[in-house]
Formats: C-alpha cells, structure tokens, sequence
C-alpha cells in the first residue's frame, strides 16, 4: 500500500498498538524501533524507548509514534470500521470504547482511550443513507442522528417506513 497512516502519541505508541491488534482479528505488529542517543537535544527520548512501532489492522499498515505531548488527535480524523453485522457493530463499538470517552459518542462515532476517533458503522450505511432526496434516506437519517452506537435493524426500519 502506497498510504498507511501515522499516529502520534505522547508516549503509550506501543501500548496502543498492541491494544488495537489484541480487537482485530487479522492483525500484528511489525516491528518497533527505538530511539537512540542522536537528537536527545530535540526529541528528549531517553535511548532505548519505543519511538515507532509498525503494526497491521485487517491488512491496512499503520505507524505508531512516540512523538510527545506537542500533538493531539482530534475529531477531525477518523477511523471507519464498516461492520456487515449488528454483532460487529456490538463487538467493536464495545471494545474500541473501552476506557475511552462516552460523552464523545454519537452516530455510530467513539473517542478511545487514547483519543482517537473511531466510526463503527454498517457497511451498507451509503446506501441507507446516502439518497438526500430520498424520504426512506431521510427517515434512515433521523434514526441515525438519536443513536449512539448505530442499529441496523432500527435503521432499516426507518428506512422501511416501519420504525
């Protein structure tokens, strides 16, 4: 893959990389390096500790950095989790939550423990959602935005007409 995101944490990279590959199923750790003695003076490392780890998530490759307190995730970047089933959903919306912030929930949306927001989301979500026009879209759509973690079966009853 040409693209593989690079997440910057204060310190716990490999903490939480080992966190997400412990919830999905295909995954791994690549490799870590760690920080040597050079540029102390900028990256005030001690050498030795974790500064990268390389790790997999269903495929996808990421970069964990050990980068400081300088940065912090936002809601602006999020992860998707496209689940084809409710108990997807269920399994990934409550281990991804796990010790992380529940009033940072809406719309099938979390915040980690360590900040990161997460999307966990059926996959066919566009095609109940995606017609603006539409009045089943509409329906969809307003079920959606009093959910917290997302209910397909309640969805596609919206959709139908029938919630």
């Amino acid at each position: 893959m040409k693209i593989a995101p690079c997440l910057w944490f204060d310190n716990q990279a490999e903490e939480a990389a080992k966190f997400y590959v412990r919830i999905f199923k295909k995954s791994k750790i690549r490799k870590i390096t760690r920080y040597g003695e050079a540029g102390y003076e900028i990256h005030k490392r001690p050498a030795g500790s974790v500064m990268t780890v390389e790790f997999e998530l269903e495929g996808q490759p990421f970069t964990a950095l050990n980068g400081g307190p300088l940065f912090k995730f936002n809601e602006a970047v999020s992860l998707q989790v496209l689940c084809k089933t409710q108990k997807e959903i269920d399994y990934y919306w409550e281990k991804l939550g796990a010790g992380g912030d529940p009033n940072a929930q809406q719309c099938g949306w979390l915040k980690d423990r360590y900040g990161l927001s997460w999307q966990v989301v059926p996959a066919d979500a566009l095609q109940l959602l995606g017609e603006p026009k539409s009045k089943k879209s509409q329906r969809a759509f307003a079920a959606m935005m009093e959910m917290k973690k997302m209910d397909i079966a309640a969805l596609k009853r919206a959709y139908d007409g029938k919630a």
